[in-house]
């Protein structure tokens, strides 16, 4: 799995409903999770390869070993390898999102 941002360029507005679509065929167990305006996330690393679809407002990830940083949107899709480190801070309407790990 590579570091990888997929927009969302639909028309339609993004839904949970349309992400869950998206992502049945991969057979993953989705975790529903959301965090208030402006949480920050500081600087860590997971052990699992990590999908996460953001359903409503935004969150901006810095990725400081690859000089990136990336502000996700509602639709947007991050694939994160296990081992990038990264931190986050929530946006100023807060953030809902759907994830999944990949072991």
């Amino acid at each position: 799995m590579e570091l990888r941002i997929t927009p969302w360029v639909n028309e339609e507005p993004a839904t949970e409903d349309v992400l869950l679509e998206q992502i049945e065929d991969e057979e993953l167990r989705i975790y529903r999770w959301t965090s208030l305006p402006d949480d920050n996330f500081s600087g860590h690393t997971h052990g699992f390869h990590k999908l996460l679809f953001v359903v409503e407002g935004s969150i901006k990830f810095d990725f400081p070993t690859r000089h990136k940083s990336f502000t996700l949107n509602a639709g947007d899709r991050l694939e994160l390898p296990a081992g990038i480190r990264h931190s986050a801070i929530v946006g100023p309407e807060g953030v809902r999102c759907l994830e999944a790990h990949i072991y």
